[in-house]
C-alpha cells in the first residue's frame, strides 16, 4: 500500500513544516536536467540563491545533497592536504567541521569553546597568531545543536587581516536572521534547504566568492571527490545556455525550493528575520510562564532554533514522546554533553507562524501537568 504519512507539527531543529505550496510545487511534471526549460530554471534558482544570501557571487548554487554536502563541499574544495585551518569548535557541527578538514588531509586547529557560546573572536585572532600559516578559518553562524549565534563580521574580518579566508556554516540561519555574505566580505557559505528555508531535505545552497574561487583555481592537488569537484559541477551549473552533463539533479526537489524561495522574497528577508526574532520571543515568554527557561543566555540566542533547559526531575524524552504522540508535535532531543538537558525547539521558516507557538505551548502545558497557566495567552500579548 501506498505510504500516508502522519500530520505532523514541526518544531524542532529540522526538517521545518513544507508549506501547500511547497509541496504542489514539487509534484509538478518532471523533465529532463538537460531540457532548455530548465537550463532556464537554473539561473533562475541561483538569482534566487543570491538574494538569500545578500550576494553578488557568480558561483551560487544547490548542491545536490543536504547541509553535510554542502559542508563537505566547501572542504573539499578549499582544503588541500598539508593545509592549516582554524576551526571553531561550540558544538557538534563545529567538530563535524573539523572531522572533515582532518579527512582531506588538513591540519584542524580546534579553538573549542563551551557549548551554548558564541565563537569568541579574541581566541580566533589567538589561534591566528600562533599560526599564521593558516589559510582559512571555518566557523558555524548559528550553532543547530545548542541554539546559540555567533557575531560573523567580526570573525572575517580577523580571517582576513591574518590572510585566511572566511567559511560560513549557515545552515540554520539562511533565511532566518541576518546574513550578509557580500556585505560582511564572507568567502564562502553553505546552507540547508530544510531549515528556515522550508523546503524538503535533500539540497544544500552555497555561495563562494573571489578569493575563495582564487583558491580553488590555483589548487596544487586534484578535488578527493569527483562527485563535489566544483570545476566539474559548474559545467553544469555554469552560466550560459549549454551545459555538460555532470550528474542527474532531483529535478522535482529543485522546484520545490525554487517555490520556497519566491515565498521568502515575496515576504521580503527583513521581514521574515523580523518575523523569527518576533515569534521566538513570544514563544520564551510563554515558556517562562511554564518556569521553563533558554540555555543560551539572551545576547547569543538563536531566534529559530530555542534551546529549552529541562527543569529538574522531568523526564524529556517522555516529553518529547508525549507530544508526538498524542499531539503531533515534534521537537528535538539534544547530542553529547547536552543530552537530557535541553529540548530544542525550532521556529524555523514555515514553522515560525503563530498557530503553531500557540498549540505547542497549550500541548506542552497538558504534557509537563500544567494546565491553565496561561503561556499561549502570554505569548499571543507579545504578538498583538
Amino acid at each position: 500500500m501506498s505510504f500516508q504519512p502522519p500530520r505532523r507539527v514541526l518544531m524542532g531543529p529540522g526538517p521545518s513544516d513544507v508549506s501547500e505550496r511547497v509541496l504542489s510545487a514539487l509534484a509538478r511534471p518532471t523533465i529532463g536536467h538537460l531540457d532548455p526549460a530548465f537550463v532556464a530554471f537554473m539561473d533562475e534558482l541561483k538569482d534566487l540563491l543570491r538574494f538569500a544570501f545578500r550576494t553578488k557571487n557568480e558561483l551560487t548554487f544547490p548542491v545536490s545533497g543536504p547541509g553535510t554536502a554542502g559542508m563537505e563541499t566547501c572542504i573539499m574544495n578549499l582544503v588541500e592536504p598539508g593545509d592549516t585551518v582554524v576551526v571553531a569548535v561550540n558544538g557538534v557541527f563545529g567538530g563535524r567541521l573539523a572531522e572533515m578538514i582532518e579527512r582531506v588531509g588538513g591540519k584542524a586547529v580546534r579553538v573549542t569553546e563551551s557549548w551554548g557560546r558564541p565563537v569568541d573572536p579574541a581566541k580566533i585572532e589567538a589561534a591566528l597568531k600562533q599560526h599564521p600559516e593558516a589559510k582559512l578559518v571555518a566557523f558555524v553562524h548559528g550553532e543547530t545543536s545548542t541554539g546559540a549565534r555567533s557575531d560573523v563580521e567580526p570573525l572575517v574580518k580577523i580571517a582576513h587581516a591574518h590572510g585566511a579566508l572566511a567559511l560560513v556554516d549557515a545552515v540554520t540561519t539562511l533565511g532566518g536572521c541576518a546574513l550578509e555574505v557580500d556585505a560582511w566580505d564572507v568567502d564562502a557559505a553553505y546552507s540547508g534547504s530544510q531549515k528556515c528555508l522550508s523546503a524538503p531535505p535533500g539540497l544544500s545552497p552555497v555561495t563562494f566568492g573571489p578569493r575563495a574561487i582564487k583558491k580553488i583555481e590555483s589548487r596544487r592537488s586534484p578535488v578527493p571527490s569527483w562527485f563535489l569537484d566544483l570545476r566539474l559541477v559548474m559545467a553544469y551549473w555554469g552560466g550560459g545556455a549549454k551545459r555538460t552533463y555532470h550528474h542527474t539533479a532531483p529535478i522535482n526537489a529543485l522546484y520545490g525550493l525554487h517555490e520556497s524561495l519566491l515565498i521568502l522574497k515575496e515576504e521580503g528577508l527583513e521581514r521574515a528575520w523580523e518575523r523569527h526574532q518576533k515569534h521566538h520571543l513570544a514563544l520564551a515568554k510563554g515558556l517562562d510562564t511554564l518556569g521553563l527557561g533558554l540555555f543560551v543566555e539572551e545576547s547569543a540566542r538563536l531566534p529559530q532554533l530555542n534551546a529549552v533547559s529541562v527543569p529538574a526531575g522531568v523526564d524529556e524524552a517522555q516529553v518529547r514522546r508525549r507530544l508526538l504522540e498524542e499531539h503531533d508535535v515534534e521537537i528535538g532531543a539534544a547530542y553529547s554533553e547536552l543530552a537530557g538537558k535541553i529540548w530544542r525547539v525550532g521556529l524555523m521558516g514555515h514553522s515560525s507562524r503563530v498557530e503553531n507557538i500557540v498549540y505547542f505551548l497549550d500541548s506542552l502545558e497538558t504534557v509537563l501537568g500544567k494546565p491553565s497557566q496561561r503561556s499561549a495567552e502570554v505569548a499571543r500579548k507579545v504578538l498583538s
